[in-house]
């Protein structure tokens, strides 16, 4: 006799996506928006969680800036609440320059003036990968893992 699985009601997956100008106003507005999505959810802009969401998604799109960038063309955001987790994700359109996964991160030499961006994403999420994109580019994804205690319901 196959064991009985109980039936869970529906899953609630919320998304945001928004496409940005590769400059460092689009990912100064990036995080801001990041911050008022989550507050909209019920993940108070003062936890942790959103805290550690704003450094990442500050992060990734400074790489995607910076390291990521297409004369023309956007980089995406999409943020989604999933139940117990938020995932990031941030998609350039250059394909030539991938970033180091997430066990090949390395520390920087301590006086370098870069090289901490995904050091810090490292640090941050909970799971995080880069994964190809098809057309051409490529995706940083990261999840945070929501305490208990941090969503207003």
């Amino acid at each position: 006799m196959a064991p009985h699985i109980a039936a869970q009601g529906p899953v609630t997956v919320r998304m945001f996506s928004q496409r940005l100008s590769p400059t460092p106003r689009g990912a100064r507005l990036a995080r801001h928006l990041v911050l008022a999505q989550l507050d909209e959810w019920g993940v108070p802009r003062d936890s942790e969680a959103a805290d550690a969401v704003a450094v990442i998604v500050a992060e990734l799109a400074a790489n995607a800036v910076t390291h990521g960038r297409v004369p023309g063309r956007d980089f995406e955001l999409l943020l989604a609440l999933l139940p117990g987790s938020v995932r990031i994700e941030v998609t350039d359109t250059r394909d030539d320059r991938r970033p180091p996964g997430a066990r090949d991160v390395r520390e920087p030499a301590p006086l370098a003036e870069a090289g901490r961006g995904l050091v810090l994403v490292d640090a941050l999420a909970d799971r995080w990968e880069v994964v190809d994109r098809d057309p051409p580019g490529k995706t940083v994804r990261a999840e945070v893992d929501l305490r208990s205690g941090c969503r207003r319901d």
